[in-house]
């Protein structure tokens, strides 16, 4: 059993104060990215795969060439949890 939780729709919308360039879309975290040219779009990705492996949580994620699409869940608890918030700062980091 997943030592996280889903967060309430109370925590999340609490939590996504302070990550301002995320939204909910279809109960997951979503964010998009653009980025100069294909290859930065895919050297970022390729960051965030890095840092995801590391986390053992990894992002249902889109690039087509300058745009790169995330969205954040945990599927071993049917929603989003704690964990989808620590790999979206880490990929706010990342993209800054």
């Amino acid at each position: 059993m997943s030592e996280h939780h889903h967060l309430s729709g109370a925590e999340i919308k609490a939590r996504l104060g302070t990550f301002p360039d995320w939204t909910l879309a279809a109960g997951k975290l979503h964010r998009e990215l653009r980025f100069a040219d294909f290859s930065r779009a895919f050297g970022f990705m390729t960051s965030v795969a890095l840092v995801a492996e590391s986390m053992n949580h990894h992002p249902e994620w889109s690039n087509v060439y300058n745009r790169v699409t995330i969205d954040l869940t945990t599927h071993d608890v049917g929603g989003i949890s704690d964990k989808d918030f620590a790999l979206a700062a880490r990929i706010d980091a990342l993209a800054d």
